[in-house]
């Protein structure tokens, strides 16, 4: 069977378990006075060719957005997104109930913002004054949850265009090592360089346990995250677990390569989808597939045992897939052999 429910769902690596073991020794400062935590912001400085960014472990993806759009979206404020968006569409509410702003939804083909939808946006709710809550952030996903990837010019269009108004751009990165992988760039070119000034450092869908971070690369925009994450209640006593599990996706360049590996597997099961007339038609170059299946053979590969999501969003019928890092070619194999049957 094929497990291909989502990323998230799989076991951790086990080179991630091993440095969680090594770390699970002796005693260690709290609260991220630990050596794995000071090593970890030396490690990400490394990886992004920043040396001033700052770095904040916390749980998991959801919570590392909001409590980042908090350092950047007051009260009276708003955020701009994609209407099919992890903000949007998956986490509750809880983008408002951080920042106690508004999340204001631009349009856009394949997942992408729009930068006219941006602009015409920014027009509409620049000529309301007072009268409603002023954009602050635009925040776009990385992979985006049409299973697409911004390429650099596409985020330094928008950057350059919500920059003139005075926005500050946050990445959903919960698939950023996806999206590297893709593009075959460096992760500066994609984030910073191209004019991101905080990202959320995605971990748990690439192997950790649960661990993600809060970058930010425009130093003066972390002035009070040190109190925004305790008060969102994500910061860890016992910080050197999930520092170790972000050190140990770093080190060696595992992250990238669990995500070529899925991106990989991502190809090959798109290749046979198409061959197959049941791709739908998404430019997807990551880890992330949409096919379309009647209901009968949807059945059908369900009672065979392999698990995958309904994605009502893209129209009846569609279904979401997602390869990890432990998917195999031979579950990929397995799931094409079923979906040829009918």
């Amino acid at each position: 069977m094929a497990y291909l429910l989502s990323d998230n769902t799989t076991a951790v690596h086990p080179q991630i378990m091993a440095a969680l073991a090594a770390a699970n020794e002796g005693h260690a400062k709290p609260y991220g006075g630990d050596d794995l935590t000071a090593r970890l912001t030396v490690r990400l400085r490394e990886v992004f060719e920043h040396e001033t960014l700052l770095a904040f472990p916390v749980f998991n993806g959801s919570a590392s957005n909001c409590a980042a759009l908090m350092s950047l979206v007051r009260p009276y404020e708003s955020v701009i997104a994609h209407a099919h968006s992890h903000l949007e569409q998956s986490e509750c509410g809880m983008p408002e109930f951080f920042t106690g702003g508004k999340v204001l939804l631009a349009d856009g083909s394949e997942g992408k913002i729009d930068p006219a939808a941006v602009a015409a946006l920014l027009q509409l709710v620049g000529g309301k004054g007072a009268n409603y809550p002023r954009p602050a952030a635009l925040s776009l996903s990385q992979v985006t949850e049409a299973g697409t990837v911004y390429g650099t010019q596409e985020i330094q269009r928008l950057s350059a265009l919500i920059k003139g108004h005075g926005l500050h751009l946050h990445m959903d990165g919960a698939r950023l090592a996806n999206a590297v992988a893709s593009l075959g760039c460096t992760p500066a070119e994609i984030t910073w360089k191209a004019g991101v000034d905080v990202l959320s450092f995605g971990g748990t869908k690439n192997g950790a346990l649960l661990a993600e971070a809060v970058v930010f690369f425009t130093p003066a925009l972390a002035a009070d995250f040190i109190y925004i994450r305790k008060r969102a209640g994500q910061l860890a006593s016992k910080q050197r677990y999930l520092s170790a599990q972000l050190l140990a996706l770093l080190d060696n360049d595992l992250w990238l390569k669990n995500a070529a590996h899925a991106n990989a597997m991502g190809d090959m099961l798109r290749k046979g989808l198409s061959a197959l007339g049941l791709l739908y038609d998404l430019p997807t170059v990551a880890n992330v597939t949409f096919a379309t299946f009647p209901p009968s053979r949807a059945a059908a590969l369900q009672r065979q045992g392999h698990l995958f999501h309904p994605w009502p969003l893209f129209g009846e019928n569609v279904f979401r897939l997602v390869t990890s890092f432990a998917t195999t070619p031979q579950e990929i194999e397995s799931f094409l052999t079923h979906c040829a049957a009918g």
